[in-house]
């Protein structure tokens, strides 16, 4: 079915605001009408010509919303994006094309602001690929089992001369952006988080009634340098006069492996936890084997999480860095003519170039596949075995792989 003429998408104006607030708590199944506290904090992060709205006789029945954002390449430098959000359809307007149009609308506004990419969690799998997106980093959640992680609760947390203290949300919102900046310089996939991310994960902004205050842990290095923070809660679970609680991760970063070490260690040794529910963690995290028994560890998540569309082939593949010298010539298929064409990368671990070319192609792919490929995440192998890319010239595919493939996978920590 398509979208009624009379269905109006436009930017939505400030006044415009509460109603486009309740169709987006209508689309998330939330109670319809925002609270007082609600409106006026979401309110005020208001941006003009970045919230779209569909309006079917004055009534918004569809949402959209983008604002700026950092992602990191590969190699650890930032590329502009345009981070999607807050995307609804009311159930009484579905199958008429409006988050195409909406969609089509914020994605040529990004290409045309010199955006490199668009970014997005996507809360059903089906939905984005048919826009270009493609699932680019993955998530896993642990929950650990305390007793059996063969831990010595008698032995100090950390081990190593540092130290974890627990903080204050104040000291949060001032230790945390600079941390946080070092991890992600490091971690391709990660995103940059602005003052509002902070203020909301600490509770100084707060949209609703469920915020829970949180307990903070600050690790610092024997020589009082901060390099872990970690955010979590517990539960009261006790029966048979014996405690069976579980402490619940909202956030962990850490700039090095013996900052995680420790928090990870802490964190098993709280009195009274039986368990540790890990979190968002990179599927490739090295949370199980910090354990003496990494079986401990045991995956309760594990799913897709950062969906990528590039905007900009050339400065997408020249943004990132490569560990080995190669060319590799590209058709880049786009149904929407936002990205596609012919390309060839010459790469090498000093830098690399792209520009279109007229010379043959070695793998033909859509855009969405493009994305988990440059994140480094992807295998041109494994796609072109599913059909989803094509080899042009045999061998292509492997050739890609020992170019584009990295040592360890993108992670973003963050969801948005």
């Amino acid at each position: 079915m398509t979208s009624r003429p009379d269905i109006d998408i436009r930017p939505i104006t400030e006044t415009e605001f509460p109603d486009w607030l309740r169709a987006v708590n209508t689309g998330f199944l939330r109670p319809p009408t925002p609270s007082d506290t609600e409106l006026e904090a979401r309110r005020a992060q208001f941006t003009p010509g970045r919230y779209l709205g569909a309006f079917d006789g004055g009534r918004c029945v569809a949402t959209f919303k983008s604002f700026a954002q950092e992602l990191t390449a590969v190699g650890g430098a930032f590329v502009q994006a345009d981070a999607i959000t807050g995307v609804t359809v009311t159930a009484t307007h579905r199958r008429r094309g409006l988050l195409t149009r909406m969609m089509a609308q914020d994605l040529a506004a990004a290409k045309e602001r010199g955006d490199v990419v668009a970014t997005l969690i996507a809360a059903e799998y089906p939905i984005y690929g048919r826009y270009g997106f493609g699932p680019a980093t993955s998530m896993t959640e642990w929950t650990i089992d305390v007793p059996r992680t063969g831990l010595d609760r008698r032995r100090p947390v950390p081990e190593d001369g540092g130290r974890i203290d627990l903080v204050e949300a104040e000291d949060v919102r001032k230790l945390g952006p600079d941390l946080h900046e070092r991890l992600r310089r490091a971690v391709p996939g990660a995103v940059s988080r602005g003052d509002v991310w902070w203020r909301v994960n600490t509770g100084a902004i707060r949209y609703g009634s469920s915020w829970t205050e949180p307990f903070y842990a600050v690790y610092r290095s024997a020589d009082g340098e901060v390099e872990g923070l970690a955010s979590y809660e517990s539960d009261d679970n006790w029966h048979d006069k014996r405690p069976h609680n579980t402490a619940e991760v909202n956030w962990l970063i850490a700039s090095t492996p013996a900052a995680e070490r420790a928090l990870w260690h802490y964190l098993c040794s709280i009195d009274w936890i039986t368990k540790v529910k890990s979190g968002w963690r990179g599927p490739d995290d090295l949370l199980p084997h910090f354990l003496p028994d990494p079986r401990a560890a045991r995956i309760s998540t594990q799913s897709d999480w950062l969906w990528v569309r590039i905007l900009d082939v050339v400065r997408a593949l020249e943004a990132r860095t490569y560990d080995r010298s190669g060319s590799l010539v590209l058709e880049v298929v786009d149904g929407t003519g936002l990205a596609g064409g012919r390309f060839r990368l010459e790469a090498s671990a000093q830098g690399a170039s792209c520009a279109p070319t007229t010379r043959d192609a070695e793998l033909t792919l859509d855009v969405r596949e493009l994305a988990p490929l440059w994140l480094g995440d992807e295998s041109a192998s494994r796609l072109a075995a599913l059909g989803r890319v094509r080899e042009e010239r045999a061998g292509a595919a492997r050739e890609a792989d020992a170019l584009l493939r990295t040592s360890g996978r993108p992670w973003c920590p963050d969801m948005f």
